[in-house]
């Protein structure tokens, strides 16, 4: 079954790239877009360009604030918006590479980032990028995310904003056990079995076993070791033995340190659980902080960065990374990227992460007022953009790297969690799955 869904998706890629090739010379609308074939080219600078906003809805109204105020400053550009709903932006994407009808600008996260590059679809964007005055005022580890993402050499998206993997914890429960802030994962270990006391249903931790679990894992686990790169050649440091005993220390948690219904949480029933009882910590990232903010106020919790090793290193897997593409067949480059040069710029991009909940790409609006206000995002930027901050990049340019990690291995990890699988199984079947889905990318780049 899973090689089947692997060639599947190897086979709907060369039907989009063999619609593509069909397509180049008739695919081009009159709005200044086309499909992935078509080159496009810079026109005048002037004029309608077309913006797609791969979160439709969600972020409608600070989007639409960020294009007013860029039709004020360039009168002669008029952005036409539309708004995509984020579970169906990779499929109109793929839909528009296909049959034409591409924008000019869009918002394309690293999750779908390598599949829309691969298909010719995106503009390389280093050399604008040097000449701009965003160059060196970009976080360095979100451009290296972005350029892993898109497969390691080219910069297919300028990244507006990031999430981090953050450590909720009580304070008020921490205080009362005279419990130290859990900065390093030794204090996180101690507060996990100092705070549980399953008579009066009281846990150290909750612990995320169901959808999205792989993500926050292999974040601990890293987390733990050190281990700073995803591959050591073309193998996967996934199951160092380094990593194995992290994991089985991490997996060891659950039903000791935390609730035995942890093995079916996604997010959404963690970040429930942890505000409506009395569990010390919670592993999830700057999303939740406004269900917290509302449950316990704002004086029983707090958010940091994940915990580094004991000499103060920290090492962390990539969280997906939000960003903006030209795309390739765009007839107005000038003005699209006058756009997105725009909407990255200090101010902009502040007020957007504001509205967003989320890290500022800009460095110059990582200083601002709200983020100072705001301990947990002030505290994931400095991590984000900290040069002793050493990001372990997620293989997310890999076309399997889906399906590896969540329909593939998110019911291991139940498995595991159960005690049905020990963790060297449990990595050591991630670690073959992702070496076979390097070597086929290899062959195919």
């Amino acid at each position: 079954m899973k090689s089947s869904i692997h060639r599947s998706r190897r086979a709907a890629t060369a039907v989009a790239l063999g619609s593509v090739l069909a397509l180049t010379a008739t695919a081009c609308g009159d709005d200044g877009s086309g499909g992935a074939g078509v080159k496009g080219g810079e026109g005048s600078g002037k004029g309608t360009i077309i913006f797609w906003d791969n979160n439709g809805g969600v972020r409608t109204d600070i989007w639409k604030q960020v294009i007013a105020d860029f039709e004020k400053k360039y009168p002669d550009i008029e952005v036409k918006y539309v708004g995509i709903p984020a579970a169906s932006a990779q499929s109109k994407y793929d839909t528009a590479i296909q049959g034409g009808g591409l924008p000019d600008v869009g918002g394309v996260g690293t999750a779908m980032l390598a599949e829309v590059a691969v298909q010719g679809a995106l503009e390389p964007l280093d050399g604008r990028l040097s000449k701009s005055p965003l160059n060196g005022r970009l976080s360095q580890n979100l451009i290296d995310v972005s350029k892993a993402a898109g497969g390691g050499e080219t910069l297919y998206q300028v990244p507006t904003s990031a999430n981090n993997g953050t450590l909720w914890y009580r304070t008020d429960l921490f205080k009362k056990a005279g419990l130290d802030a859990p900065t390093t994962w030794s204090k996180f270990y101690a507060a996990a079995d100092k705070l549980t006391e399953k008579g009066k249903n009281a846990f150290g931790f909750t612990i995320r076993g169901g959808e999205g679990a792989i993500a926050p894992a292999l974040d601990a686990v890293y987390g733990q070791t050190g281990i700073t790169s995803f591959w050591n050649g073309d193998k996967t440091t996934v199951n160092d033995p380094k990593n194995v005993a992290a994991l089985e220390k991490y997996v060891a948690l659950y039903k000791r340190d935390t609730p035995s219904a942890d093995v079916n949480n996604d997010f959404t029933k963690m970040v429930a659980q942890w505000d409506s009882g009395t569990i010390g910590m919670l592993s999830h990232n700057l999303g939740s902080y406004q269900d917290h903010l509302k449950a316990l106020g704002k004086d029983k919790f707090r958010g940091i960065p994940n915990p580094t090793l004991d000499d103060g290193t920290r090492v962390q897997v990539s969280n997906p990374v939000d960003g903006l593409s030209l795309f390739r067949s765009s007839k107005n480059k000038a003005a699209a990227w006058k756009f997105i040069e725009f909407a990255v710029s200090a101010e902009e991009n502040s007020k957007f992460n504001e509205s967003a909940g989320q890290v500022p790409a800009n460095t110059d609006a990582a200083k601002d007022a709200w983020i100072q206000r705001a301990e947990p995002t002030k505290l994931a930027a400095e991590a984000l953009n900290g040069s002793g901050t050493k990001i372990v990049q997620l293989p997310y340019y890999l076309p399997d790297w889906n399906t590896i990690s969540k329909a593939d291995n998110e019911p291991n990890f139940q498995k595991l969690l159960l005690g049905k699988m020990s963790a060297k199984e449990f990595l050591d079947t991630l670690a073959d799955q992702l070496n076979a889905a390097q070597a086929d990318w290899k062959k195919n780049h």
